[in-house]
């Protein structure tokens, strides 16, 4: 999977379209191999993050759950705190 794609659901506030989107353009490049498409391709890539974006929305929408929604600082802090420890790297704080 992309490490790029962040988990959208159950999210209080739920994703946004930007962030939809964001996830449809990563999986887009990865499954074609290019960040940037040839003008040839640009269209079928286009419209292939934009039925992506609309999938998964559907998808979003269609989803239940018993579990309290997460809460993204929380989410955004812990994912830090992962990062700090693989990578070694001191966790950004609100000061910084």
């Amino acid at each position: 999977m992309c490490r790029n794609i962040k988990i959208l659901f159950n999210f209080d506030p739920p994703a946004t379209d930007e962030e939809i989107r964001a996830a449809a353009i990563q999986f887009v490049r990865k499954v074609s191999g290019s960040t940037k498409p040839s003008k040839a391709n640009e269209a079928a890539f286009n419209t292939a993050i934009d039925d992506i974006a609309d999938s998964v929305q559907l998808l979003l929408n269609k989803l239940v759950t018993n579990a309290p929604p997460k809460n993204r600082e929380e989410e955004k802090l812990k994912a830090q705190a992962r990062a700090a420890k693989r990578f070694g790297t001191p966790i950004a704080t609100a000061a910084n």
